[in-house]
């Protein structure tokens, strides 16, 4: 069963996201036969590469928010993302361009690792400070990701994976994602947001169930999942997270 995931590299919902679908898969008796697939998402792709400001400098600026205003919504995200495990070192973060972040785990893809690199770079950006869009932070990351460094070095200076990064976003529009996480479990269900471990689980269970063809194992599950493809989670969409 294949699982596409839309995401952001410095979308903390899709950290915390990302991680409620692991405990599911946790429990899930069919989790070695599921494959994670993960697509490009850029939520402010004119930003630059590091910037010269805060995180919550910048959020204060764009939504009309004291710094006081702003440093409470980080904290209130911190505080979900520590609720499963996450460190959200959100004084250090450093927000800045992911184009470049997005060819990594295309890359990373291609070897295998595309989850791993995922995983890498948002706990180098949320929890260690990185600037994931310093092309130097990349090369560093990718090398402790023992990908190969002439591949690596090729893409760090070139436009390697590029037209596959902007494919990943043309097909986000063409399927009218707003906002990221996003979920399509089977290409059958979508599911929108950080949305909780249970319906995860359960949306995991019934998408298996009537891809092999139990239907009736999946019925009483109907409105859990009718659910999950309507309702937004907590989310991030432009440069704004909101729940």
């Amino acid at each position: 069963m294949k699982i596409d995931i839309w995401s952001d590299i410095v979308c903390p919902f899709c950290y915390i996201g990302k991680r409620h679908l692991e405990l599911a898969l946790d429990g899930f008796e069919h989790a070695d036969d599921v494959e994670i697939v993960w697509h490009s998402y850029e939520l402010d792709p004119t930003i630059e590469a590091v910037p010269d400001t805060t995180l919550v400098e910048k959020i204060a600026a764009k939504y009309g928010m004291t710094p006081e205003q702003s440093e409470r919504s980080q904290e209130d995200i911190a505080a979900r993302a520590a609720e499963v495990g996450l460190e959200f070192n959100w004084r250090e973060a450093k927000f800045g361009n992911t184009f470049d972040a997005h060819r990594l785990v295309h890359l990373a893809a291609q070897h295998g690792r595309a989850t791993e690199a995922h995983e890498r770079l948002m706990r180098a950006y949320f929890t260690e400070g990185v600037a994931v869009g310093d092309v130097n932070e990349l090369q560093r990351l990718g090398e402790e990701l023992e990908l190969p460094f002439d591949e690596l070095r090729e893409l760090l200076t070139g436009t390697d994976y590029a037209t596959e990064v902007r494919a990943d976003e043309e097909q986000a529009r063409s399927l009218g994602i707003s906002g990221v996480p996003f979920f399509v479990l089977g290409e059958k269900y979508a599911v929108s947001g950080a949305q909780p471990v249970e319906l995860f689980e359960q949306a995991l269970a019934q998408t298996w169930n009537e891809l092999h063809g139990d239907t009736a194992a999946s019925t009483s599950d109907d409105a859990v999942t009718a659910q999950a493809a309507h309702d937004h989670g907590p989310s991030c969409e432009g440069d704004h997270c909101a729940v």
